[in-house]
């Protein structure tokens, strides 16, 4: 019988015998008991070889250290099952071809996976607290439950109430204070189902209902934009050739499902990188925007922060995403209806911060923009 730290060397060596023994046999483990709860083999793609397969994609190139994350107590059987869990929720997200808001318990589970993430959701639960002015009771149950990890009825022990007074407590706080504090705050939405169609993720953040498309528009003529030498008739001109050359420009798609090399998805975020709803979502699950980084490129996206202010505190992150594309011409980006979701603003209010864009030719915006 190896140990588990002999188990996980072998993986990394590549043993067929340890691999056959060991990966397999948790993973099989794992596939028997999801496979009762969302009837697995019933669905296509989502064989046991197919899910485990993608599992192991996953370790090999994170070295399987993800493996050595777990704590003391918990066995490397228990922690490997539980990885699993989370290869199944994905490949059943990608079989509905759906998308939407993560569950609150959903959420707190994705820090497990970054110790300095884990770290900042501790503090923001502690400043939740202070700024709430919630009683001892009240606070005491979110701390033991969110930050230190407690099961209700441990909590229930300490306090001397019942494990169902210590749930009901957390719902109410949950439901009343918690969930309302993050969609406020963080333009997240987790009351919503835990996925929704592709389609309604994408305009959950590119399209308001009900606020028409603003009609395009060009900068009226103006002499500083007149080189030395250049004539009125030249202007007028290079005006026309502008304004045809924005209507053969192609405009930012609907829908996103996916991004040619080279091609980046342009979405609005918070400044604390919690991208739980609309697009962000759908950057975070599909095109490598990285929970905690609120600005900038990430991955195949680029996050331009819309929920800290108002649009003039929009503006200077939407300038240094114009300058970053003019930067990076062998990049294409796709800008959604940043802030038009959550974030509550219209077209009419954010479409103007980008009139420069119209200019640089890397830079694809929103029909009507």
């Amino acid at each position: 019988m190896l140990s588990d730290q002999e188990i996980i060397a072998g993986f990394r060596r590549g043993d067929s015998h340890i691999i056959r023994q060991y990966f397999y046999e948790y993973c099989h483990a794992a596939y028997h008991l999801f496979d009762k709860k969302y009837e697995l083999s019933k669905k296509e793609n989502l064989d046991f070889m197919s899910l485990a397969h993608q599992y192991a994609i996953y370790l090999m190139e994170h070295d399987w250290k993800p493996l050595e994350d777990r704590s003391p107590e918990v066995s490397l059987r228990t922690w490997m099952i539980n990885g699993f869990r989370f290869v199944v929720l994905d490949a059943l997200k990608w079989y509905k071809r759906e998308y939407g808001s993560l569950t609150f318990e959903e959420y707190l589970k994705s820090f497990d996976t970054s110790k300095d993430l884990r770290l900042n959701f501790n503090k923001l639960i502690l400043e939740i607290c202070d700024s709430l002015s919630l009683d001892r009771k009240s606070r005491t149950i979110l701390i033991m439950l969110l930050v230190n990890g407690f099961k209700t009825k441990e909590i229930a022990a300490q306090m001397g109430i019942t494990s169902a007074a210590v749930s009901q407590r957390y719902n109410t706080l949950k439901e009343h204070y918690i969930v309302p504090y993050f969609k406020k705050n963080f333009d997240l939405d987790f009351d919503m189902p835990e996925v929704m169609d592709v389609e309604h993720a994408v305009l959950e953040e590119a399209m308001p209902i009900g606020v028409p498309p603003m009609p395009r528009s060009m900068p009226e003529p103006c002499i500083v934009h007149m080189g030395r030498g250049t004539t009125g008739s030249d202007f007028v001109e290079k005006k026309e050739q502008n304004e045809m050359d924005m209507e053969k420009k192609r405009t930012t798609p609907e829908f996103i499902q996916e991004l040619a090399p080279g091609e980046i998805f342009v979405f609005g975020s918070n400044l604390r990188g919690m991208h739980g709803g609309g697009a962000a979502y759908v950057a975070y699950r599909k095109f490598g925007a990285v929970m905690g980084q609120g600005v900038g490129l990430q991955g195949q996206s680029y996050a331009i922060p819309t929920m800290q202010g108002g649009v003039e505190t929009i503006k200077p992150y939407v300038e240094e995403f114009i300058a970053f594309a003019i930067q990076h011409p062998e990049l294409t980006f796709l800008v959604t209806r940043i802030g038009c979701g959550i974030a509550g603003f219209t077209d009419q209010q954010i479409a103007p911060l980008f009139e420069e864009a119209h200019y640089v030719k890397n830079i694809i915006l929103p029909e009507g923009w």
